[in-house]
């Protein structure tokens, strides 16, 4: 039985994914195993290298296979790598790895102290023309990208933090450097398509699904200190979100919400 079949509408590349996913998943290639090299894949496959290395990049962006440079292409894991980020309590990008036992890396894209536009400057309570400061990084695992990512923060505040290393976490920059304490944070969640460069920064394709999460984050003196806009692949993170007792409410207030007009 051939791998690809021709005649399937189906890509070539994808149905090659699909078999190499398989042959993972039922245990022919384990954890750690080494591929046969692309010349003897595309061989088995029946095509050109070309497609034979869209389908490993696949695999490779899904968290499945890895490729270390002059020594081919490995098994990283039987199950696409997905991402926990629990609605609970202030955490960053690296406890959310660090609980699954994957490797971080940051990479700053941009930093800059600009003028705030007039929502970031309301969401800050900031005067028209205030500064802030402007950080933008894209967050990776196992050298997948997960997240891309624009923090603002009042530039009298912090105006010291370009001199610092951002590819660490932020949180732990304006609590320790700063003597902030983040004492709560208002985050509002939303589906959205990536388009443009986020989408470019994440490896996805035009319109890929994504989500769309705004964070407000107050000090104890319930003051906002950050507003940290973070794009999310679609295909890689899971929100978990705990909640309280259910209490039924009483009949007047049932009914009083209820419009039979």
């Amino acid at each position: 039985m051939s791998i690809v079949d021709p005649t399937n509408p189906i890509p070539k590349y994808l149905q090659i994914a699909a078999w190499l996913k398989e042959c993972v998943q039922s245990g022919k290639y384990i954890e750690g195993a080494r591929l046969p090299s692309e010349l003897e894949l595309s061989a088995m496959c029946a095509v050109n290298r070309n497609t034979l290395r869209q389908a490993i990049a696949n695999l490779v962006t899904e968290g499945i296979l890895r490729k270390e440079k002059g020594m081919g292409t490995f098994v990283a894991s039987a199950t696409p790598i997905a991402l926990k980020h629990k609605l609970k309590q202030i955490t960053s990008f690296k406890d959310d790895l660090l609980e699954i036992g994957i490797s971080e890396k940051t990479i700053l894209l941009k930093k800059s102290i600009n003028n705030a536009n007039d929502r970031v400057a309301r969401i800050l309570n900031l005067r028209n023309n205030s500064k802030v400061v402007v950080v933008q990084r894209l967050r990776t695992g196992n050298n997948i990208p997960f997240i891309y990512e624009e923090s603002y923060l009042p530039a009298d505040m912090f105006h010291n933090i370009l001199k610092m290393d951002l590819t660490a976490s932020m949180y732990k920059i304006i609590s320790k450097h700063f003597n902030v304490v983040l004492a709560r944070c208002q985050q509002t969640l939303q589906a959205i398509n990536l388009t443009g460069k986020i989408a470019r920064y994440l490896d996805l394709s035009p319109n890929a699904a994504g989500l769309y999460m705004e964070s407000l984050t107050y000090n104890e003196n319930n003051i906002p200190v950050e507003v940290l806009c973070s794009y999310y692949r679609g295909d890689k993170y899971v929100f978990e979100v705990e909640l309280g007792r259910y209490h039924i409410m009483n009949g007047n207030q049932v009914n009083s919400s209820r419009n039979y007009n």
